[in-house]
């Protein structure tokens, strides 16, 4: 197996969106897969990460929710760009149906139901591409849980979520209010939930606090990826 990364350049709502396609080009035909970055945007961890994916075999995209050029370098300039992204979740909506499409445009994407997994920022595109009703076969989140405040559409997609205890973004009440929403709609949702684990627990470059709020957790890491293969296994 030989995994590559080639980037695109396509057109969708608000501007010029710059991804990386990261896949096996021998592979004649495999699923797609849909991979949303944290809040700082596409990043080089995002891409070594994706290529561990694809070599569970997809094809996979991971997405530039910001825009060509726009990347967070820091919590401030990150944190602004968020802002932007989520201010209309309509809009939002639209450029994460556009990047669904786009997967599609990949070599040897398998017609039908693809994947979505989202970290951080990301995990919150997951959601809301699940809640525009489009059809996918799995959906990983990884954290920030609040819904747009308009109706969704029908949602389809079964749902892993990996929940980190102390994580001060996605509160017990946010949790809780995210598992009623799932029960309400019908889907076949899970969510692990990982004791003594805050933010950011997937991310190896970021040190865990002594709070345990926000941080790389190597058990957790480990254990939220054999879930997330578990499911996917199971999902295809």
């Amino acid at each position: 197996m030989t995994i590559e990364r080639h980037m695109r350049v396509y057109e969708a709502p608000g501007g010029t969106y710059e991804a990386m396609a990261v896949y096996d080009p021998t592979a004649a035909e495999q699923p797609g897969l849909l991979f949303f970055p944290n809040f700082l945007g596409t990043k080089e961890w995002d891409f070594a990460k994706a290529e561990k994916v694809a070599a569970l075999g997809f094809k996979v995209l991971v997405v530039d929710f910001y825009g060509q050029g726009k990347r967070g370098t820091d919590m401030e300039s990150g944190g602004k760009l968020l802002q932007e992204l989520t201010a209309d979740r309509a809009l939002m909506r639209d450029k994460l149906l556009a990047h669904h499409a786009e997967l599609f445009k990949l070599p040897g994407v398998k017609a039908g139901r693809v994947a979505a997994v989202g970290f951080c920022a990301g995990g919150k595109c997951v959601l809301d591409l699940s809640r525009a009703g489009v059809d996918l076969a799995g959906v990983v989140n990884h954290g920030v849980y609040d819904a747009p405040e308009f109706a969704n559409a029908p949602m389809v997609a079964k749902l892993l979520v990996c929940h980190g205890w102390n994580d001060p973004l996605c509160s017990p009440e946010a949790t809780v209010d995210l598992a009623a929403e799932l029960t309400e709609a019908g889907v076949d949702w899970q969510l692990i939930a990982y004791g003594h684990t805050g933010h950011g627990f997937t991310a190896d470059n970021n040190p865990l606090n002594p709070e345990k709020t926000f941080g790389f957790q190597p058990d957790t890491n480990r254990r939220s990826w054999q879930a997330m293969v578990n499911f996917f296994e199971e999902s295809f």
